[in-house]
């Protein structure tokens, strides 16, 4: 017996989390309250960070308009994208991509400012600053699923053009797009997959054992 182990009950609860997390398109409007919501985005904060940089900054879409602007840049992007995909455009053109319009809350994910002044754990792998805000992102996700609220990361848009839109400060790079909020429903699998755009391969395929390719 471990005694630092959770109740049996509580594990259940953390491995449903991970297993039911979805990246979510389709919303349902409503609100997020306040209270709920500063207790998601506290469970962000609590991210492990390396050398405890803590390089995540959320932005709070709260106004319409820049909401519509942020919807357009993504549409521009979405398009650029099918245009990249070839054979597939037609096929990409059809998929639900975000839920900017839909989502109770828009938040954007970017990466602090100054982040090279932060060499613990960084000087031969600067880009941990941005696995530590992914984990961010992925604490903020779990607790949104164990809340009832689904959230979708959208990653279409032209970084350099949303760091003008929201007045980032020089070496600042937004990261995603975080839709938040209330859905009918969650999606079985993936969407991806439910979609019919691709397949989830086995851990087996990724798992090896003391060099490259080699099979445990």
């Amino acid at each position: 017996m471990n005694p630092h182990a959770f109740s049996a009950q509580d594990k259940a609860a953390v491995y449903r989390a991970i297993a039911e997390r979805r990246d979510m398109r389709h919303f349902s409007g409503g609100t997020v309250v306040p209270e709920l919501l500063a207790r998601l985005l506290d469970a962000a904060h609590q991210a492990p960070s390396v050398g405890l940089m803590q390089p995540w900054r959320f932005i709070r879409i709260t106004d319409p308009m820049l909401r519509r602007q942020i919807k357009t840049l993504v549409e521009a992007e979405r398009v650029r994208t099918a245009e990249a995909m070839g054979e597939r455009s037609s096929e990409f053109m059809r998929l639900k991509v975000e839920g900017i319009e839909d989502s109770a809350e828009l938040l954007v994910a970017c990466l602090m400012d100054g982040r090279e002044r932060y060499i613990f754990g960084r000087r031969t792998l600067p880009q941990m600053d941005l696995a530590s805000l992914s984990c961010a992102i992925q604490n903020l996700w779990l607790a949104a699923r164990a809340e009832g609220l689904g959230m979708g990361w959208v990653s279409l848009f032209d970084p350099v053009a949303l760091g003008a839109l929201l007045g980032l400060p020089e070496g600042a790079e937004p990261l995603a797009l975080l839709c938040l909020g209330p859905v009918e429903e969650f999606y079985p699998r993936p969407m991806l997959v439910e979609e019919g755009w691709a397949e989830e391969k086995p851990l087996a395929d990724m798992l090896f054992e003391n060099h490259w390719g080699q099979q445990p």
